[in-house]
């Protein structure tokens, strides 16, 4: 069925702002608690317009994830969870002048209306959980680099105090501590689940890939919807290339766009940095790019994306890594 009601979400860690569009034309705006019984007040008021309501809200993380799930789970609702670059993207378009919670699910519903739609799929509690787990531990990976380099600095003068610098030291073991407990935890939810296992066994057949490593990549693939190709998952991954030119005169430094998933990019740096280093085939792809004259950290970002297309193949083929199918090495000539 066609929807007739049209609904715009602008999401905040206390409250909701609603824009509601009806087949006349007719616009409501609301707001509502960001809490179990706003959620549920919310999905009343809008459902109450129509019999087919399509809604569209930004993915803004954990504030918007239990309302995306109450939604979804409602029925003559159709719900879209939009990046939030597409919708920035198209409130310039509209030349919209002010910023204001009302005025983004106004926005909003306006998008609903006349951009393509993609149903959300909410995803599995268990990679959920995984996610957050893996995302817990970039932070603590991010706070050992600071503390690390708080004790470089520390421990290059003499005035500083012995205190501080044994002080920095504990917080330091203490994060280690921290990590290998959660790195402990993940292993333990994944092993529950023979599909997150099974995925997990995959990618760990990449050398480059370790188990913490693992761990970071996994729920954020895992999370993505099945329909997706391959080069939505690069792009996904911020890893699509972004090209510049204008005319003859304007053609600027071909770079990745970085509109993807940050934490995804961050965690194949350095299963691809070991991998050029322990993965023969991998190593090969990576001289022959600087062969080409390509800087060292363009041929990585290579490597990189080279990497999202070989384990969309694994996953999807349930195949282990295959050197030759990533890289096929030249046979020298006699």
């Amino acid at each position: 069925m066609v929807p007739n009601v049209f609904v715009g979400c602008d999401i905040s860690k206390a409250t909701i702002d609603v824009s509601l569009r009806a087949a006349n034309r007719s616009r409501r705006q609301k707001q509502f608690l960001n809490t179990v019984a706003g959620h549920s007040s919310l999905i009343s008021w809008i459902t109450r317009s129509g019999t087919i309501v399509r809604v569209v809200i930004e993915a803004t993380g954990n504030y918007s994830l239990d309302l995306a799930l109450s939604l979804d789970a409602c029925s003559g609702t159709e719900l879209m969870v939009a990046n939030p670059s597409a919708t920035r993207q198209f409130a310039r378009a509209q030349m919209r002048r002010s910023k204001t919670d009302r005025v983004d699910a106004d926005m909003l519903a306006d998008f609903a209306e006349r951009m393509e739609f993609v149903s959300w799929t909410p995803p599995e509690a268990a990679v959920l959980e995984l996610r957050g787990m893996s995302r817990r531990m970039q932070a603590l990976t991010t706070e050992r680099t600071r503390e690390r380099a708080r004790l470089h600095q520390a421990a290059a003068t003499r005035t500083t105090s012995a205190i501080v610098i044994n002080d920095i030291e504990v917080n330091i073991r203490h994060l280690e501590r921290r990590l290998d407990v959660m790195l402990h935890q993940a292993l333990r939810l994944i092993a529950m689940h023979a599909s997150m296992t099974s995925a997990y066994e995959l990618l760990t057949s990449i050398r480059g890939i370790a188990k913490k490593s693992a761990v970071m990549i996994l729920p954020e693939i895992l999370i993505l919807p099945g329909g997706m190709s391959v080069r939505q998952w690069v792009a996904h991954a911020g890893l699509d290339p972004r090209k510049y030119t204008s005319g003859t005169s304007v053609v600027k430094r071909e770079r990745i766009s970085k509109m993807g998933n940050v934490k995804l990019r961050r965690a194949l740096y350095m299963p691809a940095l070991v991998a050029i280093k322990w993965e023969p085939n991998i190593m090969a792809f990576y001289q022959h790019l600087i062969a080409q004259g390509k800087k060292p950290i363009v041929a990585i970002v290579a490597v990189m994306r080279k990497l999202v297309h070989a384990i969309y193949g694994m996953l999807k083929n349930e195949t282990p890594f295959k050197g030759d199918k990533f890289y096929q090495i030249p046979v020298p000539t006699a």
